[in-house]
Order: C-alpha cells, then sequence, then structure tokens
C-alpha cells in the first residue's frame, strides 16, 4: 500500500475569501519548472509542500464553485473529498451560507479545519467566530472541542504553512493510502468541450489509470487516448490523488459519474437509486418517503423559510421529536445546493413560504427528490410529525420481521392455486400469518396453509430456499409481490 495524498474542499460563504486563498496556495506551491508555474484550471490541482516528516508531502484542492458542486458530487454517490477547510471572514463570521457548509460538511461526514480569513485586518475578530460557530454545535479547539481552527490572510500569506501542516496532521491520522494493482476508482468532477474534443476532468482514489486503458462510465465503454495533469502536461499514467484531464469520451458524461475498469461496477452509491417523485404534489406519497431508507430511524429534512422567525418558530416545535433529523435549516428559496444534498443524505426538502426556484424544480423532478411547501406552519408540523412516526412504525416492524418471500410464479393445480416463491430473508413456517405487498404497499392479510419443496410437504423455508406455498383467505397476488412474516 502507497500514502495516497489528501483531497481537500474549500467550503463558505461567498467573498470571504476562497478564490484568493486558493489562488495563493497554488501560486506559492507549484513544483518550480513545471510548464512555467502556470495551472490549468481542470477543477482540482495538486500542490508539492516542504515538509518532510509526514507519510505525503502532496495535497489535492477541489477548485470547484462552492458547497453546490461539493453536494452534486456526493448525491452522485461520489464522496470525493477527504478533509474539507470551513472558511470564515473573520469581520463578518458565520454568515448564511457558512452555516449551509456546515450542514453539507457534517452530511459528508468526514473531518474539517475551521479556517478564519482576513486576520490582517483590524477589525477581524477571531473569538467571535469561534462563539458564533457554537451555534452551530461546531466546537473548536479551545472551545470545549476538537475541531482545529487556524488564523490566515489569504491576501498576505500569513498562517498558510501551518494551514498545510494541519492538512498533513489530519491526513497522517486517516492513514490515506492506495493500491496501484487494484481496479481504478476515480471520479469525474468537471467537464467541458474544446479543440482537443470532449474533456473529463478527474480524481482517483484507487488504483490507476493508463493512456489506451479501456474504461467505463454510466455503462459507456470509453478508450483513453491521452491524460493531462493540472499544468497541462501530456502524462502517461494517473494515480491518486492526482488530477488529471482524460480524453477519451464520444459524449459528455455526468459530473460526479465514476469511471472504471468494469461495465455496471458504479462505486459505493450513497444514494437510493430510485426513489419515486413527489415534487409539488397536495399530499406526501408516503410509500416513496418511507421506502427511501427502510434501516433509518428518522425522518431527514431539509428545512427553509422565508424568514428566521418562521425558522425558529418551526425548529421550537419539533426539537424535541427525536424521529426527525433536521440536516439543513435555513432562510431562502429552494435551490440547486439544497435538491443535491437531500438527494444525498435521502432526505426531503419541507418548505414554509418559499418556493423552489425554477432551475431547482427542474432538478428535483430530474433527481427524483421530494419538496414539500406549506402555507400554513400546523399543517406543515401535523405532517412532518405523521411521516416521522410511520417511519419509526416502519422500523419497528423491520425489527419484528422473522421471514420474507418474494412471488416468482403461480399456476392451478386441481382448482387450487400454488405460488412458486423464494425465501430473500429470515424463514417462514407453515401456519404463519402473513402479509402481502405491492411495490412495498400492503395490500392484505393471509395465513401460510400448505408449504411445499419439490412436492415434499415441509414445515419451514429460510433464506435462499424456493418453494411452493398455498394461502388462506385468498388475495389478489401476483408475480413480484412479496409476503412478509411479523413476530
Amino acid at each position: 500500500m502507497n500514502p495516497r495524498p489528501p483531497i481537500v474542499t474549500i467550503l463558505g460563504h461567498v467573498d470571504h475569501g476562497k478564490t484568493t486563498l486558493l489562488d495563493y496556495i497554488r501560486k506559492t506551491n507549484i513544483a518550480e519548472g513545471e510548464y512555467g508555474g502556470i495551472t490549468q484550471k481542470i477543477g482540482a490541482y495538486e500542490i508539492v509542500t516542504n515538509f518532510k516528516d509526514y507519510k505525503t508531502n502532496k495535497i489535492t484542492f477541489i477548485d470547484t464553485p462552492g458547497h453546490e458542486a461539493f453536494s452534486l458530487l456526493r448525491a452522485r454517490g461520489a464522496n470525493v473529498s477527504d478533509i474539507a477547510l470551513l472558511l470564515i471572514d473573520g469581520k463578518d463570521s458565520v454568515m448564511p451560507q457558512t452555516a449551509e457548509s456546515i450542514s453539507h460538511i457534517n452530511a459528508a461526514k468526514i473531518p474539517f479545519i475551521v479556517v478564519i480569513n482576513k486576520i490582517d485586518l483590524s477589525e477581524t475578530n477571531p473569538e467571535k467566530v469561534k462563539n458564533d460557530l457554537l451555534k452551530y454545535q461546531v466546537m473548536v479547539e479551545g472551545k470545549g472541542g476538537h475541531v482545529p481552527v487556524v488564523l490566515v490572510s489569504a491576501k498576505t500569506g500569513k498562517g498558510i504553512k501551518e494551514l498545510l501542516e494541519a492538512i498533513l496532521l489530519i491526513s497522517a491520522d486517516l492513514n490515506l493510502t492506495y493500491d496501484e494493482t487494484r481496479l481504478p476508482q476515480a471520479y469525474i468532477i468537471e467537464t467541458k468541450k474544446d479543440r482537443r474534443g470532449i474533456v473529463v476532468s478527474a480524481v482517483i482514489k484507487d488504483g490507476k489509470i493508463k493512456t489506451g486503458d479501456v474504461l467505463y462510465s454510466q455503462d459507456k465503454k470509453i478508450k483513453v487516448r491521452s491524460i493531462y495533469n493540472d499544468r497541462g502536461q501530456t502524462i502517461s499514467e494517473a494515480i491518486p490523488s492526482t488530477p488529471f484531464e482524460l480524453l477519451g469520451f464520444s459524449e459528455l458524461p455526468e459530473v460526479g459519474s465514476t469511471i472504471q475498469s468494469q461495465q455496471n461496477n458504479q462505486l459505493a452509491p450513497l444514494v437510493p437509486t430510485k426513489l419515486k417523485e413527489v415534487g409539488s404534489q397536495k399530499q406526501f406519497n408516503l410509500e416513496a418517503i418511507l421506502n427511501t431508507a427502510p434501516k433509518e430511524k428518522k425522518l431527514s429534512i431539509i428545512i427553509k423559510t422565508d424568514s428566521q422567525g418562521s425558522l425558529e418558530a418551526i425548529q421550537g416545535s419539533i426539537k424535541d421529536n427525536k424521529d426527525i433529523e433536521v440536516i439543513l435549516q435555513a432562510v431562502g428559496e429552494i435551490n440547486k445546493s439544497d435538491i443535491f444534498l437531500a438527494k444525498a443524505t435521502k432526505s426531503i426538502i419541507i418548505g414554509f413560504s418559499v418556493s423552489p426556484s425554477a432551475e431547482a424544480k427542474d432538478l428535483a423532478k430530474q433527481e427524483k427528490v421530494i419538496i414539500k411547501t406549506y402555507q400554513i406552519i400546523y399543517e406543515l408540523l401535523d405532517e412532518i410529525s405523521e411521516v416521522a412516526s410511520l417511519i419509526k412504525e416502519k422500523e419497528e416492524k423491520e425489527k419484528n420481521l422473522k421471514g420474507e418471500a418474494k412471488i416468482l410464479a403461480n399456476f392451478t393445480i386441481e382448482n387450487e392455486i400454488i405460488f412458486g416463491v423464494k425465501i430473500i430473508k429470515g424463514k417462514i413456517n407453515l401456519g404463519d400469518q402473513l402479509e402481502t405487498f405491492r411495490e412495498n404497499k400492503l395490500i392484505g392479510k393471509t395465513k401460510l396453509v400448505s408449504l411445499k419443496i419439490r412436492a415434499k410437504v415441509v414445515s419451514e423455508v429460510k433464506k435462499g430456499q424456493e418453494a411452493g406455498m398455498m394461502f388462506y383467505p385468498k388475495l389478489d397476488i401476483r408475480i413480484g409481490d412479496v409476503v412478509k412474516s411479523i413476530l
């Protein structure tokens, strides 16, 4: 195993200095003599630090616009970043997009560093920033927590050296490694067309990609024509965590999709592949919500309101409900970033006196994310409490599940309907009371009155076995339905 450089994303409020910080780091840490020191804009870049006491002295920065791009990658199943930097202006302190960035970082479950910028200005107040962060459950070192905090000036460069070392220190704790012999794991972070044709920017996290390799992305076969590094130089292979451009695609792939060496082998998807669209329906599609996360105990929601007063009223009403998990709560219209975060965290979006932007509405349909808006607060509270309770009830039923079988076939013998089934969970016994489901919706209850394997009567069938079953009372059971035995 080889040590892998960390991949870092910077998140924060607009105008808090992200571009200046990235530009300063890029300008002062690019290896001398490489392509005149000019970094190409490919969505990520790699720097070489002067530190020698760590497993690696390299760091890769994802250079994409804010938390929208971050959540888009995660919504596609690509948890690209290893570490996040939460950048805060030392004068302005915590702003709305800072709070949203905290939610995105927490949802990604990655370590982060609080970076307080503009310390070259006399009005900067780091202590106020640290205290304000406590309101968002971010406890930095010196305030009862363990989140590292670094003071910097992206303009003068003060504190940048300490920041880079803090990144390498966390990276050492994470023990990031890769194996060149493994199948490649690469994620697309940007796409474009130029004189070279379709150009895909990507970061690889394991294995390696070489010129001439035959790869797949979204079931499309590609042959790698050429690879370029972030200096615009042609390279023969890309290794982790190298950012690179790849030529060989005949059509633009989705940002966040994976590049792999085998077809139909998407990497560790973090989101459900099927989620029924609800959009702006007047009532919740409860089946869709309940089946997004069968193992979850809580209803995950994103709350957007028209005012801070409305937000605080909703917060106060649901804070004691242990069946609800608030992923993000903020003032403002429902935007694209909210859609990506909802998909990545399997959440539904709740809007009070706000509407989704036209872009967000179209994206929600495309990504099959549920949005529900309200004008009356008690209707909002009643419905989310009801859905949270139903999720809890479903969770309890899952815990008490004895066995589950899928209907594969049916046939009639001597006027009796026999159902061919396969046991997919647990076990089922002759005489069990069963619940029958179609597309995860309960259609009726019945009893198992006959159980046979290859014409032999048996009293029990277990996971993996196939059997013939008869039920009474008779129900309209069809191929594809599921029967469950509940303890």
